[in-house]
């Protein structure tokens, strides 16, 4: 198997040049002030508070415009970044009620439009999602935010400054959930539901109209303004001079946000400067990016690229032989050559480093040999191979290199019986099935599911894919895996107050998973994007997200 087979440029390279040239804009500023950045979603995120398009959405619409309570530490990327004060200058689990978290406003914080965040609005942000009766109420957001936070219950004024989060059971996972909450100003909501046409009686008709108006118009607290959204073409955003956290004041003017979901497009659109930055660059590229001055950043993530087996009746990945064998068929040191060494083969969903391993007994490694006698074991042979189906998507969201990472496994696995027909989907539609599950008529003749994962706490990383609790549509166990064992232990996860009870609890949950290998567990991604020299002042974390207040360009 050649690099070149799975990379070949050879006859797009101009097509992809034109395509990059049409979408980025030839009247788009190219000046010190402006950053432009292509991005591999096919659409931009959804600017209305709860982005779509993964966690893509969050890291170039959720976090550039808005606040949330708790955040992420995107200031350096020596050690995993870690959660800080957002909003909310201090939490604390009620010490008479473990389903009741305590948070304490930052004073004086103004939305865009000169307007107070203060516990009326974090309220008001809750209900969005939660409250069926509240005019905000808006239904299109629930699958972006409660599958990633499933056991918050609602919202409490206490007083101006001090608000309760109330979660279905005790639950020591909520602070990292809520980096997910993007905070919207209910005024500038309220602006655009007064303006839908009175014509319009149906009160959901009317929120609905006032969300899409307020996409359009977006007003967070973030470190940049909406200037400018063109659905599919680019988003602007404007810098805000008055952020309210002053180390994280802009250093550029302007931000300029491209869908490009092909890789040698985006890389077409460096190299002929049309755009100062391209998130995961052509593997097959990276020599030609560099040797035209271009740097190109990464570093580890938080993050799992995985087949999600399914585990419904008839499935063949019921059998644990079969899932063992997959996952022993794989070369992935081969795969990471083939990705000029941009990604950590993944030996569970946690590595030996991570406090969270545990002590897995089933190693996932390269043994072919074992993998095709755990088949033969099973009923397949050459002449009887396993047919599997695998959905993926063409682009996305930590999705890296999906269709020739794809069809890598796809040969590899060939050779211990297993025939992998790929069936590519659309990145959102993916995403979206993703949260539907392997029930929904979307996964018919679907076995596996390749959705890239975010590990960054325990909830993310297992119990979400472990219990009950997380079956579809509340959260994205897809296959529908659970036991008695992770249960009990996933269980013990969120009674884990202190964070010694965390990483031994964490620990063992892994451990229980990687025996029962609901994943193939291929790789974890390191976030390579290729930037201009121009573009200075880059941190590149060990988080999907990345801080552009921080980034300068210079002539």
């Amino acid at each position: 198997m050649h690099k070149k087979t799975l990379f070949s440029r050879a006859g797009r390279l101009a097509v992809a040049v034109s395509g990059a040239l049409a979408l980025a804009g030839a009247a788009l500023p190219a000046n010190a002030s402006t950053l432009r950045i292509a991005m591999t979603a096919a659409d931009i995120p959804l600017t209305l508070g709860q982005p779509d398009q993964g966690y893509e959405g969050n890291r170039f619409t959720g976090i550039p415009l808005y606040d949330a309570l708790v955040e992420w530490d995107l200031s350096q990327g020596e050690k995993p970044s870690g959660l800080v004060p957002g909003l909310a200058t201090e939490w604390h689990i009620d010490p008479q009620n473990t389903s009741r978290w305590i948070f304490t406003l930052r004073p004086g914080v103004k939305f865009h439009d000169g307007t107070e965040v203060n516990a009326d609005a974090i309220v008001w942000n809750v209900d969005k999602v939660l409250n069926k009766a509240a005019p905000q109420y808006a239904p299109g957001q629930i699958g972006n935010t409660l599958s990633r936070m499933p056991t918050l219950t609602g919202a409490e004024k206490i007083d101006d400054h001090t608000v309760a989060l109330t979660t279905s059971e005790p639950d020591a996972l909520l602070p990292y959930n809520i980096t997910n909450l993007f905070i919207v100003s209910p005024t500038a909501w309220q602006k655009q539901y007064d303006a839908v046409p009175a014509s319009v009686g149906d009160s959901a008709a009317r929120s609905k109209q006032a969300w899409t108006a307020f996409a359009a118009h977006a007003v967070g607290s973030g470190p940049f303004k909406l200037e400018k959204l063109v659905p599919r073409q680019q988003l602007i955003l404007d810098k805000n001079p008055d952020y309210w956290n002053k180390d994280r004041i802009p250093r550029v003017d302007k931000v300029v946000l491209i869908p490009l979901p092909e890789a040698n497009a985006r890389t077409a659109a460096l190299l002929s400067k049309q755009v100062d930055w391209i998130e995961a660059p052509a593997p097959d590229a990276i020599d030609q990016i560099k040797s035209q001055g271009f740097h190109l950043y990464a570093n580890t993530q938080p993050h799992l690229w995985p087949w999600q087996f399914s585990f419904e009746k008839g499935s063949p990945w019921q059998d644990i032989r079969v899932r063992k064998a997959a996952n022993l068929c794989l070369n992935r040191a081969e795969l990471k050559s083939y990705l000029g060494g941009y990604m950590t083969e993944a030996t569970g969903v946690y590595e030996a480093d991570s406090p969270w391993h545990g002590k897995p007994t089933f190693q996932i490694k390269y043994d072919p040999d074992a993998a095709r006698q755990l088949m033969t074991e099973a009923g397949y042979s050459a002449s009887k191979p396993l047919h599997v189906t695998v959905a993926t998507s063409a682009s996305g969201s930590g999705q890296m290199q999906p269709l020739p990472m794809n069809e890598y496994i796809q040969q590899s696995l060939k050779s211990c019986f297993f025939n992998v027909d790929i069936k590519v989907v659309e990145w959102n539609t993916l995403f979206t099935n993703w949260r539907l599950g392997a029930r929904d008529p979307s996964a018919k003749g679907i076995d596996a599911i390749n959705v890239s994962a975010a590990i960054n706490d325990p909830y993310f990383g297992l119990i979400r894919f472990s219990t009950a609790k997380a079956f579809p549509p509340v959260a994205t166990n897809w296959g529908y895996f659970s036991t008695p064992e992770t249960e009990k232990l996933a269980a013990a996860v969120k009674h884990a107050f202190t964070p010694a009870e965390m990483n031994k609890a964490a620990g063992e949950l892994h451990a229980a998973l990687v025996d029962q290998v609901p994943f193939l567990f291929v790789a974890h991604d390191v976030g390579p994007r290729a930037i201009s020299p121009a573009v200075t002042g880059v941190v590149q974390p060990q988080s999907w997200f990345i801080d552009l207040s921080l980034v300068s360009k210079k002539d």
